[in-house]
């Protein structure tokens, strides 16, 4: 392992907005950790091209909060906004992050069925046997069920990239 973070930490309180994702915490929190392990590892990004660091989203749940706020709108005759069809996916907030960074590798999300943090080292694993990652960024994420923010971890494992 090469740096770890969570969200919250102490002092922390929401993690701060993140431009073009809205109704939802689960992209500010996804690139607040992300930051945090990143930095805490290379301290400012981007980091160098030819990194090969792969981005894992892993969440059993994924975006509840944005899906309950598509599902009422629709439900109410409304009309979703767009935003919501760039930051259904949680490959979108993986992108923002990779491209944050200029993190190169391969950008994967899971939502697992067993253990959230073994099915992601596994995947992290076989990406950087097959040659396709150095290292992998692995952020681990659910949304609190009653409203709260959720939490998060980021874990950057593999052999490292020198700046």
């Amino acid at each position: 392992m090469l740096a770890e973070a969570r969200w919250p930490e102490d002092g922390d309180g929401r993690a701060p907005a993140l431009p073009g994702f809205v109704h939802s915490e689960f992209a500010p929190l996804v690139a607040a950790v992300a930051e945090r392990c990143l930095a805490r590892r290379y301290g400012s990004g981007p980091l160098p091209a030819g990194n090969r660091t792969a981005v894992l989203v892993v969440s059993a749940s994924g975006d509840t909060a944005g899906a309950a706020h598509v599902r009422a709108t629709v439900a109410a005759g409304g009309r979703v906004g767009p935003l919501f069809f760039f930051q259904s996916v949680p490959n979108s907030v993986a992108g923002h992050v990779a491209a944050r960074w200029g993190l190169d590798g391969p950008v994967v999300c899971l939502s697992p069925t067993g253990d959230p943090r073994a099915e992601a080292e596994a995947e992290a694993e076989l990406l950087r046997h097959d040659g396709d990652a150095a290292q992998a960024l692995l952020i681990l994420i659910e949304l609190a069920p009653d409203g709260t923010p959720g939490e998060a971890t980021a874990v950057l494992l593999g052999e490292g990239t020198r700046q």
